[in-house]
């Protein structure tokens, strides 16, 4: 019992009652002895009820307080047993100790204590013990678990119709996608009326069959767009399916000379439908601006990409030219000077471009200069050739000083990447906004968003071919010297593998402007001519290759031998050029101490998609990426990459 109910001072006034009747009672006695003995008697009389009346109060506390204590136990215990959640005590060993009745309920068994936690919920082998909680699930439910490592106490709460609930709330989520017939204009060139309409009619007939098959309201914007409205749940489905609907409208318009291809953007997890709008039609310039013939879907912050079997359609129009080189001639005019980058270890298409540009900024008294530290291999002899002219030599600054030159009325010009990573000095383009990107490759996920022109077309065979047409139309005189014209044309030339690969009509054009400027085309030889010891090491780096999926050759390089980039993608070069071999990947250390990965093809297979999935980039013919670690771990990565590939969708066209 507590001692305060034993000796609790507000018993007190008791005793002093008894003290003050006793000495009444002694003073009574003294005027009448009679009356003072009967005072006496009374207050002994009272004394001891008082005495028994307090006994019998500590008997009766003391009873009500053990039939409590055995009540509350009693109450604990059916609680405990009866609670709508599990509790587990576990050891150091995450052993179970003990557990309430809920836990056997939820395993089907009668005990479950000496187990290991990770043999009740297995998800759990993969999880580190910390506070928090973790989602499991055991047959079909689906449980919280929220850990108490201090008191080593597992809380099990089952959250299936919680979680069901939030799935179905994610799956009926809105999802807006454009579809657009991304070379209508290529396709129908050529077509009468009635031939035009059959072939528009043919793949409007199967995009409509393709929406209505997965439950997709459908609504024909213009004669090659058209407006998507799902869910999220359906958007899962046309993952699942890699968007057949891209290989069926270019199977069914395959006997044409140019098959049609389609462009589809997809975006879901915004917060606001405006920002949806906004982001499905961002997802659908990344797969024009890829190259076509691929679908691109954005949820939240996930961007994945689709397709891209095709190479893209070469524009017969060179209007967009003249409005970009426009639109260029009026930013330079309103720029104080331009400064161009190129990419880390810039090639000759790199350097090529940006000396075409800096002739455009030059033609309207612009000053220009461009941003270049250190000589690669890739344009050792080039370098050599320009250095031989002063005056463009001394054009080319290091990262250091185009920082001091650089204001924010300066027009930076990024040629040959459209990546913020790959730019050699990324700080040069927070010091200005105005910003202009000229690439040709495919748009990835990371873009340099505050552009403020870009000009990126994927069927460009290099980006010096882009900046040649732009010189043609951004002034009405334009006379380049001979090592002006030649580095543009030694681009065109690297890029296509002297005019082999990626080559159209517009290309051609291009080389017969900058030969009408007088580039020289026995000097682009002495550029390209190999070492003999370089070629010796190319042939010991060929000599290790191995063929997968019978087209598909892989050369990975000696661990602990350092090459340079150029001589990975020169290997890559020439295993494509074996018979049966329709792609290739070479895998050797670079001098930076980063693992480099080459990769070509002939167009059957998109070696872009699988460089992408390495962490890199590129063509579907010509693509690369940089990895941390050793060439055989690279190769093994790579490998399984392919086999990813093979499993999805198919590696070949």
């Amino acid at each position: 019992m507590p001692k305060f109910l034993v000796t609790r001072w507000h018993g007190m006034h008791q005793v002093w009652a008894f003290v003050l009747m006793v000495f009444m009672s002694v003073a009574l006695a003294w005027f009448e002895w009679l009356l003072g003995l009967l005072g006496l008697l009374l207050t002994g009389g009272v004394l001891v009820y008082t005495v028994m009346a307090e006994r019998a109060f500590r008997k009766d506390l003391k009873t009500y307080l053990g039939t409590l204590s055995y009540r509350v136990k009693k109450a604990g215990n059916d609680v405990v047993s009866e609670l709508p959640f599990g509790i587990i005590l576990y050891n150091e060993d995450r052993i179970v100790e003990w557990h309430n009745p809920y836990i056997a309920d939820m395993t089907g068994l009668e005990t479950v204590i000496g187990v290991p936690l990770a043999e009740i919920f297995p998800s759990l082998q993969q999880v580190k013990e910390r506070e928090g909680t973790v989602e499991a699930t055991v047959g079909s439910q689906v449980y919280q678990l929220i850990f108490k490592p201090k008191e080593r106490i597992l809380y099990v709460k089952n959250i299936t119709e919680l979680w069901q609930l939030g799935r179905k709330y994610d799956d009926e989520k809105l999802v807006l996608g454009v579809v657009m017939i991304d070379n209508l204009e290529e396709v129908t060139q050529g077509l009468d009326d009635h031939q035009r309409s059959s072939m528009l009619a043919k793949v409007t007939t199967e995009i409509t069959e393709w929406a209505q098959k997965y439950q997709i309201y459908l609504k024909r914007l213009t004669s090659d767009r058209f407006l998507l409205v799902t869910d999220q749940r359906t958007l899962k489905q046309l993952e699942q399916s890699r968007f057949i609907v891209l290989d069926e409208v270019r199977e069914i318009t395959g006997d044409h000379k140019i098959p049609v291809t389609l462009s589809i953007g997809f975006a879901a997890g915004a917060e606001h439908i405006i920002e949806l709008g906004q982001w499905a039609h961002t997802s659908l310039d990344i797969a024009l601006g890829r190259g076509g013939d691929q679908a691109a879907v954005k949820v939240g912050s996930r961007q994945s990409f689709y397709g891209g079997k095709s190479n893209a359609v070469e524009k017969r129009t060179r209007v967009r030219a003249r409005v970009v080189a426009h639109a260029l001639r009026d930013l330079i005019r309103e720029s104080h000077n331009v400064v161009i980058m190129g990419h880390k270890m810039p090639d000759m298409d790199a350097i090529g471009a940006a000396i075409g540009v800096m002739k455009a900024a030059q033609l309207f008294g612009k000053e220009a200069y461009i941003v270049l530290e250190g000589v690669n291999p890739a344009i050792q002899k080039m370098m050599e050739l320009i250095r031989e002219d002063e005056k463009l030599s001394k054009r080319f600054v290091s990262p250091e000083q185009a920082t001091a030159l650089i204001t924010p009325q300066t027009l930076a010009v990024v040629v040959d990447t459209h990546k913020v990573s790959m730019v050699k000095e990324p700080k040069l383009l927070t010091q200005t906004d105005r910003i202009v990107v000229i690439d040709h490759h495919r748009r990835s996920e990371e873009f340099i968003a505050n552009a403020i022109l870009v000009y990126m077309e994927p069927y460009a065979s290099s980006t010096c071919e882009l900046v040649t047409e732009l010189l043609q139309y951004i002034h009405d005189r334009v006379v380049l010297d001979v090592r002006e014209s030649t580095a543009l044309l030694a681009g065109i030339t690297v890029d296509t593998k002297s005019f082999s690969l990626r080559t159209g009509a517009r290309t051609f054009e291009a080389a017969s402007f900058l030969r009408r400027n007088g580039a020289d085309s026995m000097m682009i030889q002495r550029m390209l001519k190999e070492d003999l010891e370089e070629y010796v090491r190319k042939a010991e780096i060929i000599k290790h290759a191995e063929v997968l999926y019978e087209h598909v050759a892989i050369a990975v390089t000696e661990s602990g031998r350092k090459y340079s980039q150029l001589l990975i993608a020169q290997s890559a070069d020439t295993l494509l050029n074996m018979t049966d071999i329709l792609a290739s990947f070479v895998i050797g250390e670079r001098a930076d101490g980063l693992i480099g990965i080459s990769a070509r093809s002939l167009g059957h297979m998109n070696v872009q998609v699988v460089m992408e999935r390495m962490g890199g980039g590129g063509h579907l013919t010509n693509a690369a990426a940089q990895l941390e670690g050793s060439v055989v771990e690279v190769a093994e990565r790579l490998k399984q990459v392919l086999d990813e590939i093979e499993t999805e969708e198919g590696l070949f066209e």
